[in-house]
């Protein structure tokens, strides 16, 4: 049997790449070797431990991905389809930091710049940019995660030129050793949701490391405990008055988790084929047999689509023009694909599939997780629903 003289090593099969300038291209690669070459060799370590590698933290405070497509206040100003393709590109290595990165430039920032007053981005936007401040992100509870829109038990009451902050959240990433949280809350006045920056050091505020997942192992998730939490009106976020201004947060983020979980398909897959063409069984390269490329195809196309379904969704939102629905669509069908595609990669490599020496387990355990958050298919699938007939099916 002849070997091909140069097998495809990318899923890159349509060439998606070459959407960006030159110039945003040649940034994506420096975030990919940043990647290959510093953060992968430690994830696996760390993903078993379940710590947070902070040793590569400097390196992304250098490369300033930190808030990528948010124009000024220090940040980087990139068009939204950079983003998310430097989103799939973080979890091609690790969904985790990816996750990391989405918790504090996506959720935390996002919250400020786009809810937060003129006076607020000025104040905390450049050190977060910098990474000399860690955010997160305050808004599931223990009780209550899809129904947060109605249901929030956390409760905001002002108390003259403060409020006074009491409840849970839980599944916070970074809050145990972040700098500040983005916290949801219900005005006990109006009955509306509002957001509030809190510095993690404030009297009152707790956090508990959540320990023995089996998912995004490195992502520090924290229980938060209020209570009785002080915070200054200037630390209200001053354009968010309802749940309407937080859902605006969460379409922008869901775009991005919808990037990731390309990624993390995309990782699985990488690896699966680099198994492939290098394991051999009965004198050849199993690379070589027709099942084993019927399911590498079937990931490769799963990767595709799912791919060119998020860019589509980068240029509406550039263009100013994504809507829920769009975020929607592309977050439910890119978790199903990603699902389907880790776990066909998880049976190429048989048995070494589960060994974290081989890279993919890791991508199916995370991939648990990712297909949940940021809305789950089943929200996700009723917002499209609802658009395409014109008919609320939500209880």
């Amino acid at each position: 049997m002849t070997r091909p003289a140069t097998p495809i090593d990318t899923a890159d099969f349509y060439e998606l790449e070459g959407l960006l300038s030159p110039d945003e291209r040649e940034f994506l690669h420096r975030v990919r070797e940043f990647m290959t070459s510093e953060v992968a060799p430690v994830v696996n370590q760390h993903w078993q431990r379940g710590t947070f590698p902070f040793e590569v933290v400097p390196g992304f405070r250098q490369l300033g991905l930190a808030g990528l497509p948010y124009r000024g206040f220090g940040c980087r100003g990139g068009s939204y389809l950079l983003d998310g393709m430097v989103a799939m590109e973080l979890a091609r290595t690790d969904p985790s930091i990816a996750t990391f990165s989405g918790v504090h430039g996506g959720l935390a920032m996002g919250s400020i710049y786009l809810c937060g007053s003129e006076e607020q981005k000025k104040r905390y936007l450049p050190e977060m940019a910098r990474l000399e401040k860690i955010g997160s992100f305050g808004l599931t509870e223990p009780d209550v995660g899809s129904g947060a829109s109605r249901g929030l038990t956390t409760t905001a009451r002002r108390d003259g030129d403060t409020w006074i902050l009491n409840g849970q959240k839980k599944w916070i990433g970074n809050a145990t050793f972040g700098d500040l949280t983005i916290i949801w809350a219900r005005d006990v006045a109006d009955d509306q949701v509002k957001g509030f920056i809190v510095a993690n050091d404030t009297p009152g505020f707790s956090t508990a490391k959540l320990e023995d997942k089996i998912a995004l192992r490195i992502v520090q998730n924290a229980l938060i405990t209020l209570d009785n939490v002080r915070v200054d009106e200037a630390d209200r976020l001053q354009n968010a008055n309802s749940f309407r201004d937080t859902a605006e947060v969460l379409r922008m983020t869901r775009a991005g988790v919808a990037w990731m979980s390309v990624g993390c398909a995309r990782g699985a897959y990488d690896n699966a084929l680099k198994y492939a063409v290098e394991r051999e069984q009965f004198g050849r390269p199993i690379g070589g047999f027709q099942l084993v490329q019927d399911l590498l195809v079937r990931m490769l196309g799963n990767i595709t689509s799912s791919w060119a379904l998020c860019a589509r969704l980068s240029q509406l939102q550039d263009e100013g023009r994504a809507e829920d629905r769009h975020s929607s669509l592309a977050k439910a069908w890119s978790t199903v694909r990603m699902r389907e595609t880790v776990g066909y990669a998880r049976e190429l490599l048989g048995g070494n599939g589960i060994l974290l020496e081989h890279n993919v387990g890791r991508f199916v355990a995370d991939a648990a997780a990712i297909y949940s958050y940021e809305g789950t298919r089943e929200m996700n699938t009723l917002i499209v629903g609802r658009a395409i007939t014109g008919l609320s099916a939500f209880v």
